[in-house]
């Protein structure tokens, strides 16, 4: 099977929707420009068209309402913010317009809108275009909210989001867009409900969202040749959380673990380790753990963000800690500290998934 990364498949996805169904468009800041969102749109208005890839002002409630407008009118729009942050300047389109129609409307009518945003951590970004922010749109009701972190889900899960009649945002993480994966070349959807077992294993049940994914498989291959068997699940959704998954992992491991790319406080980890205790709590053996950010904004020196993303160092430290194992700091250092700057993606992942 070929190999794409994960910008390569999305971009891919973009251009199979388009060209079976010429109700989609794609809209956002920078989608024509050269540099074509991290390649994710490079081509497209050449192939389809200034009338269905377009650029958009710096409007972005404006250009939301637009879009929900269009996709009532019969349209699938997929609109692109190249930060999470920029969409915050939409939230009253999406959070009172967007996520309501259908339930306000009985169902008549619906909107079938995909709205790409984009996480993730570089050189400097600082506290306004670095969040990790998909705990505040899961919490509206309405709203799907998909994760994907291999190149394939990448492809499948936005195929699935544009036929979806619900509106869908979407997170890509900036650092998993260079990541080279097995992506089919054929249409294909991935379903938005539905998370993924990466490595089996009966110590403990580790969920990760987005990055956090490689960084939990780096932790788990480490930490196995000191017998910790940790079971990795990719959850892919965040909002429906495929908590039936979860709790099925947790009855056969007894422990919950739980990595993600945001805030601790009020964050996505603190409501699957909730939805599981609820339904499996007779099978938990220990107290669940999160592993988040610490709750300050993201700082832009990089001698401070050197210090506040965990990476596969620090989540293999917290479990070997969190079940009470003693390995030597110097072997998990030794294996794990990271061969390249901090906030550059590091290379050590081959994948797959």
């Amino acid at each position: 099977m070929r190999k794409l990364s994960q910008a390569e498949a999305i971009r891919e996805a973009l251009e199979q929707a388009m060209s079976e169904d010429e109700r989609v468009i794609l809209v956002g800041e920078g989608v024509p420009d050269p540099k074509g969102i991290f390649g994710t749109t490079s081509g497209l208005q050449q192939r389809f068209g200034k009338a269905r890839v377009f650029d958009s002002p710096l409007s972005e409630n404006g250009m939301t309402g637009i879009c929900i407008g269009a996709a009532i009118s019969g349209m699938r729009p997929v609109m692109v913010h190249q930060r999470i942050d920029f969409a915050l300047l939409a939230m009253d389109q999406i959070v009172n317009n967007a996520a309501k129609w259908r339930y306000m409307f009985a169902g008549q009518v619906s909107v079938p809108l995909v709205i790409r945003v984009i996480v993730g951590r570089g050189w400097g970004p600082g506290p306004q275009h670095a969040q990790s922010l998909q705990a505040l749109f899961a919490h509206i009701p309405g709203l799907k909210v998909v994760m994907p972190t291999s190149g394939r889900d990448a492809k499948g899960m936005l195929l699935a989001a544009i036929r979806d009649d619900n509106p869908v945002i979407f997170i890509e993480h900036r650092w998993l867009q260079g990541i080279v994966d097995h992506v089919p070349q054929a249409s294909y959807v991935v379903p938005l409900d539905k998370a993924h077992v990466c490595r089996s294993g009966k110590d403990a049940t580790l969920v990760a969202f987005s990055f956090m994914v490689v960084e939990a498989l780096l932790a788990a291959k480490v930490l196995a040749e000191f017998g910790i068997d940790l079971e990795v699940i990719d959850a892919r959704s965040v909002r429906p959380l495929d908590i039936p998954a979860f709790a099925a992992s947790v009855r056969r491991t007894g422990r919950l673990i739980v990595a993600d790319t945001a805030w601790k406080t009020g964050g996505i980890a603190g409501e699957v380790i909730a939805s599981v205790t609820e339904c499996a709590f007779d099978a938990l053996r220990a107290a669940p753990l999160r592993i988040a950010l610490p709750d300050l904004p993201v700082p832009t020196s990089h001698h401070l963000t050197r210090d506040f993303y965990p990476d596969a160092l620090h989540i293999a430290r917290a479990i070997s800690a969190h079940l009470g194992r003693d390995i030597p700091d110097e072997a998990l250092v030794s294996r794990l500290a990271r061969s390249t700057p901090h906030d550059v993606p590091q290379l050590e992942f081959r994948g797959p998934f």
